[in-house]
């Protein structure tokens, strides 16, 4: 059999040779993991690396969140004492939940959408300025300096940009605690995190408007779409599937995982826990108090969580990828 044969995909192999059982389709993984052997190197860095501090971590993360480890003792088993405690006396998790559910709705699918909007109009732009405000737009998500720059702006002392601002125009007499008022916690870190939300979803999205085939808007004018919005639901975003999931599972990740903009702004734990998250209740018991298993019984619900959305938008925008 060609080698054109092999790489055009399993169902020409099955097709030609017909590996019907397990050993034939072992055998024909195999085969292309030789072929591509170049390919599988260059991803090794970064797949021992994704295994070591990623995968190896959560498969731990279940069996030690049934234990009472404090990293100095060997893990006490405790059965679901953890779970019980989180689920029933933890009044400080449910908070973190609903907030968490907060973040997850503003940052999760408006940042989605938003991200999709502004790579169109983008993608509508002279190639010079499409570089010049990807890059704009995506900076942020990758900045760590992101955080000091908000701060000078949110400071609560009429030296910070917004109340000296303010307090100029005559609108507040005297400055405002943006970050430590429960008045306005929470809106300053959702409004923080949509800024720095545009990472790699956004380049995702971005790439796909560079990959649609301009013959299918030719195509689709000749069928009778009149207007920019119809070839945006009829053409763009149907051939924007593989672009679209990644994105989608990559804004489902942050919206769930968000915490880091609020320990930075804020504090950990933030006034009365107004931007409280699960994953700000991870890090206080696994970090600061070394109570590991029950830190590894929140992350695990986490997890689950987060693996039943991405399987909700997968079933979603399913129909988008065949």
């Amino acid at each position: 059999m060609s080698r054109k044969n092999i790489v055009t995909g399993y169902s020409t192999y099955a097709e030609k040779s017909g590996p019907a059982n397990k050993q034939g389709r072992l055998r024909y993984t195999l085969h292309l993991i030789k072929i591509n052997a170049g390919c599988y190197g260059l991803l090794a860095p970064f797949l021992i690396l994704f295994s070591i501090f990623i995968i190896i971590p959560v498969c731990i993360s279940l069996p030690i969140g049934f234990t009472n480890f404090n990293m100095v003792e060997f893990p006490k088993f405790v059965g679901l004492s953890n779970f019980y405690t989180l689920f029933l006396n933890d009044d400080v998790f449910m908070i973190a939940v609903k907030k968490t559910l907060v973040f997850a709705v503003f940052t999760g699918p408006f940042s989605y959408v938003l991200s999709f909007f502004i790579a169109w109009l983008i993608n509508e732009m002279h190639p010079k300025l499409k570089t010049f405000f990807t890059f704009v737009f995506y900076a942020p998500s990758m900045t760590p300096s992101v955080y000091i720059i908000w701060q000078l702006f949110l400071s609560g002392d009429s030296y910070g940009f917004i109340n000296s601002i303010l307090l100029d125009l005559g609108f507040i007499n005297s400055p405002t605690q943006w970050l430590t008022d429960t008045k306005y916690i929470l809106g300053v870190v959702i409004i923080v995190q949509l800024w720095i939300s545009m990472g790699a979803g956004f380049l995702a999205i971005r790439a796909g408007f560079q990959n649609i085939d301009k013959s299918m808007y030719e195509a689709g004018a000749i069928e009778g779409i009149k207007n920019r919005w119809q070839e945006l639901f009829l053409i763009t975003v149907p051939s924007m599937g593989p672009q679209l999931l990644f994105a989608a599972v990559m804004q489902i990740s942050a919206a769930f995982t968000v915490g880091a903009v609020g320990q930075a702004l804020v504090g950990l734990p933030s006034t009365d826990y107004a931007a409280h998250t699960i994953m700000n209740h991870a890090t206080d018991y696994g970090t600061i108090r070394y109570e590991m298993g029950y830190a590894c019984a929140i992350c695990f619900i986490l997890f689950a969580v987060m693996l039943l959305a991405n399987k909700l938008i997968t079933w979603l925008l399913g129909k988008y990828l065949d």
